[in-house]
């Protein structure tokens, strides 16, 4: 006998084994799939903040990235950082838009009078400023202004690392733009090998710049310590094939006291990495 005993008389004889509690399967609740939150958009990850000029005291905003929001991915060999939804390296030029005095954000507040007078002479004179209103910066964007802070630090007779700073992180940008045509499935190979020449010659004169001056400037250089720039500088001399330097500079690394552990790590990779290249030829 069952509970469900005697619905034979009610023509329902096939349901007095019914299960009460079974429940068939494809009736189970599934778990949700976990959402996946959105990933960041670039103008969101970025805010216009104000700046006086030095040179001639105009007041104008110019794009920076929330350095707080910003979700940090990983590094390059080169120390170029990566991030999730965005490419810091557009955002670090900073350009008044009246005279056309640009330079890195952690040098544009360093200008001399006599500085402030080259400029206004050789280029706020005769130069003419592309305008453009758009959310974010494009690379062609963001490059123009890399190249005009370039020209003021050469005009303003800048120190050797401003002017390998601004190589070295324009070799980035011109990196990063290569990469965001590549996710394109029709991207134009011309254009991306063009990138990739261009980004050799700025890194090139990154390399040479760095190298003068750690010979010539007190550190901390461009912010970063001795452990770092000798890194840096002999992960550039690398690429360009200068060995005996690198594994110079990399031993130094690896022996520092004191010297982060990551750095070490990197450069006991680079070095071994030059002895297997070494090996080969």
């Amino acid at each position: 006998m069952g509970i469900f005993s005697g619905l034979k008389n009610l023509g329902l004889g096939n349901m007095e084994g019914m299960d009460l509690f079974e429940e068939k399967k494809d009736q189970v609740k599934q778990k949700p799939e976990p959402i996946a939150p959105p990933k960041p958009e670039e103008k969101d990850l970025i805010y216009d903040r104000s700046f006086v000029c030095p040179v001639c005291d105009s007041t104008f905003t110019s794009k920076i990235m929330k350095s707080s929001k910003a979700r940090l991915l990983g590094t390059d060999p080169d120390l170029r950082a990566r991030y999730e939804g965005i490419d810091a390296v557009k955002y670090d030029v900073v350009m008044c838009p009246v005279c056309a005095y640009a330079a890195l954000i952690r040098y544009f507040t360093n200008v001399t009078s006599s500085q402030a007078r080259l400029i206004k002479e050789k280029i706020s004179q005769s130069v003419s400023l592309t305008k453009y209103n758009d959310e974010i910066y494009s690379y062609e964007q963001a490059m123009e202004r890399y190249k005009l802070a370039l020209v003021n630090a050469v005009i303003k007779r800048a120190k050797p690392s401003e002017k390998a700073y601004i190589c070295l992180r324009s070799g980035w940008l011109l990196r990063g733009y290569a990469e965001s045509l590549k996710e394109k499935e029709d991207y134009d190979s011309k254009l991306v090998d063009g990138l990739a020449k261009q980004e050799n010659e700025f890194l090139e004169n990154a390399y040479k710049g760095f190298s003068e001056a750690r010979q010539s400037e007190m550190f901390p250089i461009c912010g970063m310590n001795t452990v770092t720039l000798d890194y840096l500088v002999a992960v550039l001399a690398v690429r360009f094939k200068d060995y005996e330097v690198a594994t110079k500079l990399l031993s130094a690394v690896i022996t520092a006291p004191g010297a982060n552990a990551r750095i070490k790590d990197r450069a006991r990779e680079l070095k071994e990495q030059i002895i297997r290249d070494m090996k080969t030829k």
